[in-house]
């Protein structure tokens, strides 16, 4: 009787908890959701009898307990906590799956997940997880056939449907967390371009963006991880001539924002004062000098280097930025009155879709001849609680947790899938269920 623990209720579990109850239901074996709030929990769990909910907390006393008596954990908790979650794994001797990237202190963990013959998945959900076994197996493929590749390009984004709410300019709302939204970027970004190391500053990461265009859906623009580097071993590409991972947003998105960035808005280092008299115009006008005769948004227009008339302002405006409406929040960040801010008009409505939209570029060399290979995919959700995003985070990770409780997957320590072993089921099945690449 197979069970696992489902730590996290969160946007991006509804699709992969509705799988494994489906998946235990047929082994007979049960799913337990653990969540801070058990409301949520039970929300998830629903009226399944395969299905339990309970209040958890990794940092109370027992957490580990909890984690004792299942066979497979999966951990969608803030990725912070997931070296706790592991370690508990290993005093148990049970299995763990992530979708987060491998952070220093999971991957020290290696040794021990190998030695006490545990999988410590990581990154196998959407970006990262579809984007590294998508890739893989395009790469594996264009090595077999004797191809070699100077340049890879990728890059994901969740956006909304061209349906959803079409008066908002900005094509945009929060699919995903939203403070990872509004801290995105931040620090360096390094890679790869035509065999030179480029290096982008935070305050600068939203002026030098790359366009896309998908088929069918219109031109987009990316801007670059913080570190597309690291994954060159990985992937095998330790000579490759250009090399660049990014988030993908709709054309003009990222102008806008960067009028954000250059005010510090953004900023998580230390408390706004007056928060709780504050208004939208009054946190705005914050981060502005003082003039007698200049408007806010002519100020604003002025430091950032955006006409007064020009979309930019225009999407601030929209986003309430400029109303005399009152913050609503007794105390905070620069980062979380943005977030604050920027939820009343960005959180989905029930009936919203969301829309992920994922590109990779390939180029690479056979028989002296250069070739290029564009894979996208695009997948829209049902609504605000079926979302792209929440099947694309959370059916990677069920599927790997089925093929684990299966016996398929043989691969122990900490790993991120990139073999064959995994891409190649986890692919085939999501074809299945809706979520593939198309290729040109």
């Amino acid at each position: 009787m197979p069970s696992v623990l489902v730590l996290g209720a969160g946007r991006s579990s509804p699709a992969l908890i509705e799988y494994l109850l489906t998946l235990v239901a047929e082994m007979k074996g049960h799913v337990t959701v653990g969540d801070i709030s058990e409301s949520a929990a039970k929300e998830r769990t629903g009226s399944s009898p395969c299905g339990k909910a309970i209040a958890f907390d990794v940092k109370k006393e027992g957490a580990d307990l909890v984690i004792a008596a299942h066979d497979v954990v999966v951990s969608l908790l803030p990725a912070m906590h997931h070296a706790v979650v592991a370690k508990f794994c290993l005093k148990h001797r049970r299995h763990l799956l992530t979708a987060s990237y491998v952070s220093p202190d999971m991957k020290a963990l290696h040794g021990d997940a190998l030695s006490a013959g545990l999988l410590f998945l990581n990154e196998c959900g959407l970006d990262p997880g579809i984007d590294h076994m998508s890739a893989m197996q395009v790469m594996d493929r264009v090595r077999a056939g004797g191809g070699e590749l100077y340049s890879f390009e990728s890059f994901t984004g969740g956006l909304i449907a061209p349906e959803t709410d079409p008066g908002n300019p900005w094509r945009y709302k929060f699919t995903w967390n939203p403070r990872n939204v509004v801290m995105a970027g931040q620090g360096t970004a390094r890679f790869l371009q035509e065999g030179q190391y480029k290096y982008i500053p935070y305050h600068q990461l939203f002026r030098r963006v790359t366009p896309v265009e998908v088929p069918g859906y219109g031109k987009f623009e990316g801007y670059a991880n913080r570190d597309s580097l690291g994954y060159r071993e990985l992937y095998a590409l330790k000579d490759i001539k250009t090399m660049q991972r990014g988030t993908l947003r709709n054309e003009g998105f990222c102008s806008a924002w960067n009028v954000l960035v250059q005010l510090g808005c953004t900023d998580d280092s230390y408390p706004v004062e007056g928060v709780g008299d504050m208004t939208h115009r009054g946190f705005l006008n914050a981060f502005t000098g003082y003039h007698v005769i200049k408007t806010l948004e002519e100020k604003v227009a002025g430091i950032t280097g955006v006409k007064v008339d020009g979309p930019e302002i225009a999407k601030l405006r929209w986003s309430g930025l400029f109303d005399n409406t009152p913050v609503g929040l007794n105390e905070g960040t620069p980062a979380q009155v943005l977030e604050h801010i920027m939820n009343k008009k960005w959180k989905l409505s029930p009936d919203d879709k969301d829309m992920i939209v994922m590109w990779h570029r390939f180029r690479y060399a056979r028989e002296g001849k250069g070739q290029e290979l564009q894979s996208t995919l695009v997948v829209k959700g049902d609504d605000s609680v079926h979302t792209a995003m929440a099947k694309t985070v959370g059916l990677p990770l069920a599927i790997a947790a089925k093929l684990l409780l299966q016996g398929t997957l043989k691969a122990k320590g900490v790993v991120v899938p990139v073999t064959k072993a995994f891409y190649d089921p986890i692919l085939k099945e999501l074809k299945t269920l809706g979520i593939e690449l198309s290729e040109r």
